[in-house]
């Protein structure tokens, strides 16, 4: 039951500024709350969900935050992860570098001034599990709020504070395992709403858990981990990439085990054992790693990541909760560092992908075509990641009997096309969260015409009425149909248009080639793909 009291500046209990005469207060378990009334939504920021990971504590598991006394100042965000400045001039990155500390676990959360019982929308930021905040603008979560919904955006440790395995850290472990620090930092933040979130009006029995790229990924973590079982009802995944995974003490896939990648990162970084790097400076240590080439992954170690995720939803071992998944048709025109230099000309692009991919290569070179090179680079890439992803979700999720959502998301204007990115990477998020007016300094601003006011309207519908009921639907929209048996989606260019059957071919031509590398057991399945494939493995039994 959600139980607010107005207080006067008088009776403010912690040094804060002064407070409106009608600034919200929430009584939760994790204890008092004052935060602010924006247009109908009370806004809580900066909300601990677990303690600082800092000295020992730093890579361990997230210990939940203690009840604190008084009613705590929630009117500004906490600090972000530790992560690598801002790459200048990226469309992704915020006007200044955020501040940051390793006292970042928290959470914020918006709600209908008047919630009872609604709704909960957890939003898991992108960033390549690298970068990012829950306090980014573009996460603001009161257009959602303001459809009936509380929204709450997370931060997560990242890099090596957040995913580092290292045969030390295992020992110390009653688990006998490491990494996953900042996926353990997620299922916190989930045990935390489900003992607080009802003192705002939000549901508990009744939680999305969602994300875009990195946070998509970080979804079907989530979707695979025993651990955050029961802890939410649906899923929605934009832009999700199921890749190759490390595992814990083997290598597989052609990538060494976790912790022989921590060990070589310690001795990169020339300090060895856990006492000093505990003892090294976090941001330092964050950069310093980036530029090792630490790569933040989960870890398959049969605790919090069972196997591969592939396997795992092959299974039908994952979450059995409705989804919402889907991808944008210029992924990588924003994401070009993923591509591999151009070839020469188009016989020699031909030629490469005859060599390579064997007797696929008919198939390849008419999905891909060599009479645009840059164009059938970009659909190769896109599809190896982020199409062939979400359809597999919406499919595997229809085999347990869930109902399930594809989406495509081809929407172009000019700012946008004119820089050569139509339907670019997270070019949805401003659209589906309504935060139009909160993105980066250097995003392509879309026009502030009706008809793209009308297109955000619809996709928050959507989004907003699946996290409530499981189906998605928008007034005035047309009908989403499930995935089903038809391979139904839901295309969002100009408005939503329904269909059937995205892109005849290409879930199956990748999916037989990353059967036959699974098989194989030495090769990535991801970016190494078209002109930098290796040479394609024999068919195997098993594999369409």
């Amino acid at each position: 039951m959600i139980r607010f009291r107005i207080f006067a500046a008088a009776a403010v209990l912690l040094a804060a500024p002064a407070f409106a005469a009608d600034a919200p207060v929430v009584e939760a378990p994790a204890g008092a709350l004052r935060g602010e009334a924006v247009g109908g939504v009370n806004v809580f920021r900066g909300i601990p969900y677990a303690q600082p990971p800092v000295g020992r504590q730093r890579w361990r598991a997230p210990v939940a935050a203690a009840r604190w006394d008084g009613v705590r100042d929630a009117t500004r965000f906490g600090p972000a992860c530790h992560q690598p400045p801002p790459r200048p001039g990226s469309i992704y990155s915020p006007a200044e570098a955020l501040p940051t500390s390793e006292d970042c676990l928290s959470l914020n959360v918006w709600a209908p001034a008047d919630a009872r019982g609604a709704p909960v929308f957890v939003w898991i930021h992108g960033g390549s599990l690298v970068a990012g905040s829950g306090r980014e603008a573009m996460y603001d979560g009161a257009a959602l709020a303001r459809k009936g919904v509380v929204m709450v955006s997370i931060n997560y440790r990242l890099g090596v504070l957040g995913w580092l395995a290292h045969p030390d850290l295992g020992a110390e472990s009653d688990d006998g395992v490491s990494g996953n620090y900042g996926l353990l930092d997620q299922i916190e933040a989930l045990r935390w709403v489900q003992r607080n979130i009802a003192a705002f009006g939000g549901d508990p029995g009744n939680v999305t858990i969602a994300g875009e790229s990195a946070g998509a990924l970080s979804v079907m973590y989530l979707l695979a981990a025993p651990p955050a079982r029961g802890l939410f009802h649906r899923a929605i995944a934009q832009s999700a990439y199921m890749i190759s995974t490390p595992a814990l003490r083997e290598s597989v896939h052609g990538t060494p085990s976790a912790e022989e990648a921590g060990v070589a990162l310690s001795r990169k970084l020339e300090v060895r054992g856990l006492p000093r790097l505990r003892a090294m400076d976090a941001q330092a240590l964050t950069v310093q790693a980036a530029l090792a080439g630490f790569f933040p992954l989960g870890v398959v170690d049969g605790r919090v990541l069972p196997a591969q995720l592939v396997e795992v939803f092959d299974r039908g071992d994952q979450a059995p909760v409705p989804i919402l998944a889907g991808f944008n048709d210029g992924e990588i025109r924003s994401l070009r560092f993923l591509l591999p230099p151009p070839p020469a000309d188009a016989a020699t692009y031909e030629a490469t992908i005859r060599a390579a991919y064997g007797e696929l290569s008919d198939a390849m070179l008419a999905r891909y075509p060599p009479d645009n090179l840059d164009e059938a680079m970009l659909a190769t890439t896109r599809d190896a990641m982020y199409g062939w992803t979400a359809e597999r979700l919406a499919r595997s999720q229809t085999a347990l009997g869930q109902p399930s959502y594809l989406y495509y998301f081809d929407h172009g204007y000019p700012a946008a096309d004119d820089a050569g990115m139509h339907a670019f990477h997270a070019a949805e998020i401003p659209y589906a969260l309504g935060t139009g007016a909160g993105t980066p300094p250097n995003w392509p601003v879309p026009p502030d015409t009706g008809a793209e006011r009308a297109l955000a309207a619809a996709m928050q519908d959507y989004w907003t009425s699946f996290a409530r009921s499981g189906a998605p639907v928008a007034d005035g929209a047309p009908d989403w149909p499930p995935y089903g048996e038809s391979r139904a989606y839901m295309a969002f260019d100009g408005t939503p248009t329904p269909g059937e059957h995205l892109m005849p071919g290409m879930f199956e031509l990748v999916e037989t080639v990353v059967c036959r590398r699974r098989a194989h057991g030495g090769l990535p399945w991801h970016w190494n793909v078209g002109i930098i494939s290796p040479p394609l493995p024999d068919e195997v039994d098993g594999c369409p």
